[in-house]
Order: C-alpha cells, then sequence, then structure tokens
C-alpha cells in the first residue's frame, strides 16, 4: 500500500519546525557567538535617551547651563533693583542647587585623589598644591595691582561674593567643564575660560577682560589639575572677599 500523501498544514509545520531548530543551532546562537561582548552606543547629550532627561525627554544639563548665563549677565540690571541684595542671593542660591542637582558625567573626585573629570588615572596634582597655586596668583595680582582706596562694604557685600564665586564655579567648573571635557581638556580650559569672560562683560566691560581671561584661565586649570570644582572655587570666593574687604 503506497503512503498516504501529506496534508498541507502538516508540511507547513515540518518546515516551520525545520526552520526553527535551524535558526537556534546556527552560527549566530554558537556559544562563541554568545560570549561575544555586546557593543551599545551611549545616548548623546540631550537625546532622548539621556539618563539626565526629565519627563519631556528635555536633558536638565543644557537647561541649567542656558538658565545659569540668563541670570548672570541679568546682574548689572538687578543690581540696580531695590531688591537687589535678595533677588541676587535667591539667584545665587537656586543656580547653585540647579547645578548640583545635575549629576557629573564623570564623577566627582574621591577621597584618595582619583579623577573627578571622567579621566583615568590620578589627578596631576594633589589638590592642595592646585589651591595653592591658585591662591598666590591671586596675591600676586593683587600685589600687582597696586594699593587701592577703602572698599569694605560690609557682611552683606561679603556674604554675596562667597555666593557669587561659589554658584559660578559649580555652573562653570563643574557642569560646563563636565560636558565640555568630552571634547578634551583643552577644549573644556579654554571653553569655560570664554564663556566665564564673555558673561562677565555686561559687568565690567572691554577694560577687564584681560584680567578676566587670567583669571578664567587660572580658575579652569585648578579644576583640571586637581580634578575637583571646589578647589577653584574655594580661590575665587578668597578673590572676590578681597575685592570688597
Amino acid at each position: 500500500m503506497s503512503p498516504a500523501p501529506t496534508t498541507r498544514p502538516a508540511l507547513t509545520r515540518a518546515l516551520t519546525e525545520a526552520a526553527v531548530t535551524r535558526a537556534f543551532t546556527g552560527a549566530a546562537f554558537t556559544r562563541a557567538a554568545l560570549a561575544r561582548p555586546v557593543r551599545r552606543r551611549g545616548p548623546r547629550w540631550g537625546s532622548v535617551a539621556d539618563p539626565e532627561a526629565g519627563p519631556a525627554g528635555l536633558s536638565t544639563g543644557p537647561v541649567v547651563v542656558a538658565g545659569g548665563i540668563a541670570f548672570l549677565l541679568a546682574r548689572p540690571a538687578l543690581a540696580g533693583s531695590r531688591f537687589a541684595v535678595p533677588l541676587l542671593a535667591a539667584g545665587y542660591l537656586a543656580m547653585a542647587a540647579g547645578v548640583l542637582a545635575v549629576g557629573e558625567r564623570g564623577g566627582g573626585a574621591p577621597a584618595d585623589g582619583r579623577r573627578g573629570d571622567g579621566l583615568v588615572g590620578r589627578a596631576p596634582l594633589p589638590w592642595g598644591v592646585a589651591l595653592g597655586v591658585g591662591l598666590a596668583g591671586v596675591v600676586l595680582a593683587g600685589w600687582v595691582a597696586g594699593p587701592v582706596g577703602d572698599r569694605r562694604a560690609g557682611a552683606v557685600a561679603g556674604t554675596l561674593a562667597v555666593l557669587a564665586a561659589v554658584a559660578e564655579e559649580a555652573l562653570f567648573r563643574r557642569l560646563l567643564y563636565d560636558r565640555l571635557l568630552r571634547f578634551g581638556v583643552v577644549t573644556a580650559v579654554a571653553g569655560t575660560a570664554v564663556v566665564f569672560v564673555l558673561v562677565h562683560l555686561p559687568a565690567y566691560g572691554l577694560v577687564a577682560m584681560p584680567v578676566d581671561l587670567g583669571a578664567a584661565l587660572l580658575l579652569s586649570w585648578q579644576r583640571y589639575a586637581s580634578g575637583r570644582w571646589t578647589v577653584p572655587a574655594v580661590t575665587h570666593a578668597v578673590a572676590n572677599l578681597l575685592a570688597v574687604t
């Protein structure tokens, strides 16, 4: 007796089972293939997949940078207001809080002195050395400038000076430096210095630009050399205090 002809459903099922068997026993599922590491492309800064993105899919880093720069550019106008002190104090505190709420891509420098700028290895200099160089530069600049008149403005001005220094360094030497570092150390140092100078241009004018540029490069260098944004923050605070006391 001849065998019964294979029905169409049975033939389709047999072909499907054969295809699935070949797929799961082929080269794509060999042990060597499974052992290969999977490469994943990280999200670009500001993309929807950015881990810093908020509910609307916008990265908070650029928003904080833009908001901080806008506030700093508006300082000359705020300084002429009747409520200059509370407005400036609130602005500095809000800017610092916003910057610190955004995580560093490279992380902060831990206690063992490793770099806090995302690079492998230790910082080029101990943070104490970088701080000492910066403070020496501030003192030297004051000595070269020569004696000045009595500029004492009281505790309120001193407090605002410290708040301004810490908030600005958090913005420039923490957040902005950290984001520019992907393009290299030179870009991060020079880029933050240039933005720093441009932001201070409305308040101090072109006459002070060389001094601002020198100070900005020193502070950015401290960030690189120590791996910490707090080192230039201390230097900046001391310089501001010397300017109002």
